[in-house]
């Protein structure tokens, strides 16, 4: 919990012992945290350093210095060290600013499409995009459940983004709202302010920042190919209004996807279209980030509403009860 001021966890831990227990020896506190004496004398090494451990009145003693006093200290010292970093890095993004006003022409120009081979690529290149982005962040990430190391890995860079007034916006599918993990996630991200909404398909993962450049797979059947990386004003134009369209027919994703008129969810309007389209259960389950059987037991539940005795007969009464429309 303290590592922002210096203290590793095991040193953090001596300091609240010692806190609690002050005239205990060293022996005491390696056997009560169950390490070897060696690490406790290093970390009482790392305290007497950050002016946490002070002598007794008689100079036999180390004690520990109230953490009132100590870790304000602490605290006052590394508020003031970054702020001397915030100024030196605002004077270097206006240095930064004169530079693109006077040598950002076309002779500098990045190329207009970039090819990022690898999944670690496309990652770091997510990162910079993510600190460098200054007015949006528009998201389309198709699939169901997000990885939980993907998520926290992104925590930092969203908060940083949403700190300094970037707008995101983020498109799910409906069957995050099934995963806990991604939907706590979307909830911590909404109260910082970022929006998100969710839709039965999406057509492929797509990252837009500033409306100047695109992030989208090589292949979009592997995306362990990598990306693509697009700066051609006219295509990242283009998937600008690829994002509006489904953002519009998005939902919130604090709202319920309730039945329509015809009793229907979006996702089982959307199967029956995947259906009627041709698509095995299989690609259905894909598009839709969900599983094969859960696919198999919502279309067995639609033919049994239709009363169809085949797939073939659904597709022909589900046409007839405005379903497909």
């Amino acid at each position: 919990m303290l590592e922002a001021l210096g203290l590793e966890p095991d040193v953090e831990a001596v300091y609240r012992l010692l806190l609690a227990q002050p005239e205990w020896s060293v022996q005491q506190i390696a056997e009560q945290l169950d390490v070897e004496s060696g690490r406790v004398r290093a970390a009482l090494d790392v305290l007497a350093e950050l002016h946490l451990l002070q002598r007794d009145t008689e100079g036999k003693q180390l004690l520990p210095v109230s953490p009132d006093v100590g870790l304000g200290i602490l605290v006052n010292r590394h508020d003031l060290e970054l702020r001397s970093r915030l100024r030196r890095l605002e004077s270097a993004r206006a240095s930064v600013a004169a530079i693109v006003d006077q040598y950002g022409g076309k002779r500098h120009a990045p190329e207009i499409v970039q090819q990022l081979h690898g999944v670690e690529t496309v990652r770091r290149r997510l990162e910079q995009l993510a600190e460098t982005a200054r007015k949006e962040c528009l998201s389309f990430f198709p699939g169901g459940a997000q990885r939980p190391d993907t998520m926290e890995s992104s925590k930092p860079l969203d908060q940083m983004a949403l700190e300094r007034g970037v707008s995101l916006r983020t498109l799910y599918q409906d069957s995050i709202r099934n995963d806990p993990d991604t939907y706590e996630y979307v909830r911590w991200l909404s109260t910082l302010g970022a929006e998100t909404r969710t839709v039965p398909t999406l057509p492929m993962l797509m990252v837009l920042v500033d409306r100047e450049v695109a992030l989208v797979p090589i292949d979009p059947e592997d995306g362990r190919q990598g990306a693509l990386e697009i700066r051609s004003r006219g295509v990242v134009e283009v998937l600008h209004v690829l994002f509006t369209r489904f953002w519009d027919s998005g939902m919130p994703w604090h709202e319920q996807d309730g039945p329509d008129t015809v009793g229907l969810s979006r996702r089982e309007r959307e199967l029956m279209y995947l259906l009627a389209s041709g698509h095995t259960d299989e690609a259905i389950a894909k598009k839709l980030g969900v599983s094969l059987r859960t696919v198999r037991r919502t279309v067995s539940g639609l033919m049994a509403r239709l009363e169809a005795r085949s797939r073939f007969e659904a597709g022909v009464l589900a046409a007839r009860a405005g379903w497909l429309s």
